[in-house]
């Protein structure tokens, strides 16, 4: 059985294939993991974690929040997109929105970890780090394979409380080392840079085989182009010329396009290319 909701310009990535279903997307994960679909419950998320939070409806004044504080506010659960509609808001203005809930916001770093877990237990993991450059709050490039070792013990922790006999793979986000989401896939537009090593032992995870850890990714950067990005056939063929891949995304709003990249110096020039801006 193939994987399950790779895009069309994405599938030369996922070779082998397992013998059984396996989630790529969050509405494919959701439906053949029906034991764990409560990872997708972004206030249970908050709340297991110790963060104030609550649906809207509840004032945040009523749990302690400050009316000039800002906190987040999302849908409790969004497979379409996890983080459309999340947006910051001031504590007296949290609005009746059904089916959203607010949290108090974090601030720190922005992580993505992937994880290769085995019943239950983190036997791999891939950190990337978004910059401190944001767009609307969207980190405008991520760094993968990044060390943030400091993370792990919280993340196998969680793992072992939320996905106990689980084996395949997750990802969960973190801001200031603290969650926001929790996925049961992988970051999928990262997967060019995890080494050839990285599919077949994932596939073999899903699949009940043997498996062998995968060894650390060979990293490399993923640029998101926001705005106007001129997208000529003269700047795309000095980008792939540079190492660079650009990928036009026509889907995300806002976003002209994503360059993927090994070396930052390359995919930043290429970005001052299409953009006539620098990072």
């Amino acid at each position: 059985m193939p994987f399950v909701g790779v895009l069309p310009d994405r599938e030369h990535l996922f070779r082998p294939e397992p013998r059984r279903e396996v989630a790529v997307s969050d509405a494919a994960a959701w439906r053949l993991n029906p034991d764990y679909r409560h990872v997708y419950n972004k206030l249970h998320l908050a709340l297991d974690a110790g963060l104030t939070a609550a649906p809207c409806g509840v004032a945040p004044a009523d749990l302690g929040i400050a009316a000039d504080d800002e906190v987040f506010v999302k849908p409790i659960t969004n497979l379409a997109g996890m983080g459309l509609n999340a947006r910051t808001v001031a504590a007296d203005a949290v609005p009746a929105e059904p089916g959203s809930f607010w949290c108090q916001r974090l601030q720190g770093t922005h992580t993505s970890s992937d994880c290769l877990v085995e019943d239950g237990a983190v036997r791999w993991f891939a950190h990337t780090r978004g910059s401190e450059q944001k767009d609307a709050a969207r980190p405008i490039y991520w760094e993968i394979g990044a060390a943030v070792p400091e993370l792990e013990p919280w993340i196998a922790n969680w793992v072992r409380r939320n996905l106990a006999s689980y084996s395949g793979i997750c990802n969960i986000e973190l801001i200031g080392g603290r969650p926001i989401e929790a996925h049961l896939r992988g970051s999928n537009g990262f997967f060019d840079f995890y080494g050839a090593e990285f599919l077949p032992a994932w596939v073999a995870l899903a699949d009940g085989e043997p498996f062998t850890p995968p060894p650390p990714i060979p990293g490399g950067f993923v640029i998101s182009v926001f705005g106007e990005a001129d997208l000529s056939e003269a700047n795309l063929r000095t980008a792939e010329g540079a190492g660079v891949d650009v990928q036009p995304d026509p889907s995300t709003p806002g976003r002209a396009a994503i360059l993927r990249c090994r070396d930052r110096d390359a995919g930043f020039d290429i970005y001052r290319r299409l953009t006539g801006h620098t990072l």
